[in-house]
């Protein structure tokens, strides 16, 4: 049966988690609050020790489950050196250019408490360095943070309770228009956690069956490549991954629709499982394309990599200016939630992935006979 997604929870949802900051190593707020959602919607959430979120929908077996996975975890910074003149020095949390970082509005946050700043270029003042604003290097070597507060000096600003390691969250900025677009910062992968929970509300409003358990996983250190190696369970046969695509010059990705990935930087995903996925949108008339990214990883490369042996697809909403200034269009959010809880409530097709460890019979196949190629009209 078709899963009708409810557009208005789904970006209440998305405004309501970029209002939270969570760049990896600072979620704990964001984990409590996507666990009193979910136990809003009836599920129980289970937490690991350092806050991975697992919430189990129950279906009609246990072996053989399916998990959906996003994460709360966001870009950010970290203060690397308090500097002479009382500015912080920064490295990124996460893999993204400085380029993004010049003029962000950002939070420090300190044992002593939190305290506002701006990222700036070293040489930020058009009147004082008038050309060398324009031809100062792209880096994080050439920026610093200047804090909203009385500091001239790196003295003054340790006894503020300003110190090495304290985190920065970036101010996502985030505008939703009349016409579908949004632009923020940090839409990955906060817009997955949102088609997630939206995905989840719709499965519970119609009261829908699945024919295995479902693992709804909200990872908290993506970002930095731990992602989902240490949540998955030995119950789960496929794991679909839901996070950004890439919608740029020589990308397939687009703003619209549902995204399907094909490989990243890891290699390529299951094929039966993408195959089920460009089924499934055939089936519910989701519109779709196919991608290949170079430079990518997801939580699906996360649980390969620690040895999780499970089939992973990973299907994304196109974003444009991907880990800087994102945009992305509401049509993508709710293609890609539609086809979540599709493929929740599809059917089992490999029956053997119940089983860790099996025999051959029932071991899938993949086409390898001749295309039927009709031959050229030697007349024409």
């Amino acid at each position: 049966m078709s899963i009708k997604i409810d557009e208005a929870y789904l970006i209440g949802q998305l405004k309501a988690l970029l209002s939270i900051d969570s760049p990896t190593g600072y979620t704990d707020e964001i984990v409590h609050y996507c666990s009193r959602e979910l136990e809003r919607l009836g599920l129980k959430p289970e937490l690991t020790r350092r806050g991975a979120i697992r919430a189990v929908r129950q279906g009609s077996r246990r072996q053989g489950a399916r998990a959906m996975v996003a994460h709360l975890d966001t870009l950010g910074a970290q203060v690397k050196f308090v500097k002479d003149n009382g500015r912080l020095e920064l490295v990124p949390i996460g893999n993204w250019s400085a380029r993004f970082a010049e003029g962000a509005r950002v939070v420090i946050f300190s044992n002593a408490g939190s305290f506002r700043g701006t990222i700036l270029p070293l040489k930020a003042s058009g009147h004082t360095f008038n050309e060398e604003v324009d031809t100062l290097p792209v880096g994080w070597r050439y920026v610093e943070l200047r804090i909203d507060a009385v500091t001239r000096s790196q003295e003054e600003t340790l006894a503020l309770g300003i110190d090495v390691g304290d985190i920065v969250a970036v101010d996502p900025m985030p505008e939703f228009l009349d016409n579908g677009f949004i632009n923020s910062r940090h839409l990955d992968d906060k817009a997955g956690v949102a088609i997630a929970l939206a995905a989840i509300e719709a499965l519970e409003r119609s009261q829908a069956t699945t024919p295995v358990d479902t693992h709804w996983l909200f990872t908290i250190a993506e970002e930095v490549g731990v992602g989902a190696s240490s949540i998955l369970t030995g119950e789960v046969a496929s794991m679909l991954t839901i996070d950004n695509g890439t919608s740029a010059p020589g990308q397939n990705s687009s703003e619209f629709g549902a995204t399907i990935a094909m490989a990243d930087q890891s290699g390529p995903f299951d094929y039966h499982l993408t195959k089920k996925l460009v089924e499934l949108c055939g089936a519910e008339t989701i519109p779709y394309q196919k991608d290949v990214f170079r430079y990518y990883r997801s939580d699906s490369a996360s649980a390969i990599e620690a040895g999780h042996d499970v089939r992973t697809a990973l299907v994304t909403f196109g974003v444009d200016a991907s880990h800087g200034y994102e945009r992305i269009h509401t049509d993508a959010l709710v293609s890609v939630a539609r086809l979540v809880a599709a493929f929740a409530v599809s059917r089992v097709d490999i029956k053997r992935d119940a089983k860790e460890i099996s025999g051959v019979e029932g071991f899938t196949h993949q086409p390898t006979e001749e295309a039927d190629n009709p031959k050229p009209d030697p007349s024409s």
